[in-house]
């Protein structure tokens, strides 16, 4: 009317695989972030070696190779599991191994999620990247702590009938209150699917599935370890073990969750040196192969070599 075109509405948001890429990023911080990540993260792990991690690598090893194959395997779990989900939603290529086991390592050594900080820095600052990367990794991480939640108080139901003698009357009520914390979350995440989520509804179920399935593996890989150094100790001490170890890992907020845990079974163990020694030797060999990932992906290879 009056000469004038009136441009028709959008009839339906375009598919993910439709956004354009984003333009290069022309602010220095997501470097900066990189750079200071980098620093703190050498600081913790020369910390956590070298105040006693290595200390436990003097000890008997176990004899049985088995054991090393299925550690390696438990450590790989994580990082294969995101990369599948990523290559998925961005078409992220087999080089994005990389940023991902960095992001593993921050997270283990440093604050919860500061993994997803670095992840998210390096996203933006790629080309080919499709828009909002925040949206995936956000939604991502949200849904790897709902299974989380979910699957450990699935193991606290399994693990209790078994493993309540073994468990000191003064660790009843912090558990009882981590389950209480547990639940509350994962039901305020329901309610509130709608506007916390982003993704489509296949996409995020697809993603909910790779990480149960990621979980069950990583739980029955690192019963097998324990199992394949141990055979000897009862069933019902492992599953207390494994059950208080995805209780740790459930703990944003603390870092080195692996040396938590370390001394959290301690305490649930007493004085058995044989199970917490093997603990000790787990979590170093843990922070070995974390200083053996820096070496590898985050310390520049050759001067100027791209991150």
């Amino acid at each position: 009317m009056n000469g004038l075109t009136v441009a028709a509405a959008p009839t339906s948001t375009p598919p993910l695989a439709a956004l354009e890429p984003l333009t290069p990023i022309r602010s220095r911080w997501p470097a900066l972030l990189s750079g200071l990540l980098s620093l703190a993260l050498l600081a913790g792990l020369m910390r956590e070696l070298l105040g006693g991690g290595l200390a436990a690598l003097h000890e008997a090893l176990p004899t049985n190779p088995l054991f090393y194959l299925v550690f390696l395997a438990i450590y790989a779990v994580q990082p294969l599991s995101d990369l599948v989900i990523f290559r998925r939603l961005w078409g992220l290529p087999l080089s994005g191994i990389v940023p991902i086991l960095r992001k593993l390592v921050a997270n283990e050594i440093l604050l919860g999620y500061s993994g997803e900080a670095y992840f998210y820095a390096w996203a933006r600052t790629r080309l080919n990247m499709i828009a909002a990367p925040f949206a995936a990794i956000k939604d991502v991480s949200i849904l790897s702590a709902v299974v989380g939640n979910i699957f450990t108080l699935a193991m606290l139901a399994v693990a209790t009938p078994f493993a309540y003698s073994l468990l000191p009357a003064e660790h009843i009520r912090p558990i009882l209150g981590s389950v209480g914390i547990m639940l509350a979350l994962s039901l305020a995440i329901l309610l509130f699917r709608g506007r916390l989520f982003s993704l489509p509804a296949s996409e995020l179920r697809w993603v909910f599935l790779v990480h149960l399935v990621r979980t069950i593996a990583y739980t029955a890989l690192l019963a097998l370890c324990w199992h394949l150094a141990l055979p000897l100790v009862p069933l019902a001490l492992w599953m207390l073990l494994v059950t208080g170890r995805q209780l740790v890992a459930r703990l944003p907020l603390v870092p080195n969750k692996d040396i938590v845990f370390a001394n959290l079974a301690v305490f649930l163990v007493g004085n058995d040196a044989a199970v917490t020694r093997l603990v000790a030797l787990t979590v170093a060999l843990t922070l070995l192969c974390h200083v053996i990932v820096f070496a590898l992906t985050w310390l520049p290879l050759r001067k100027g070599a791209a991150a």
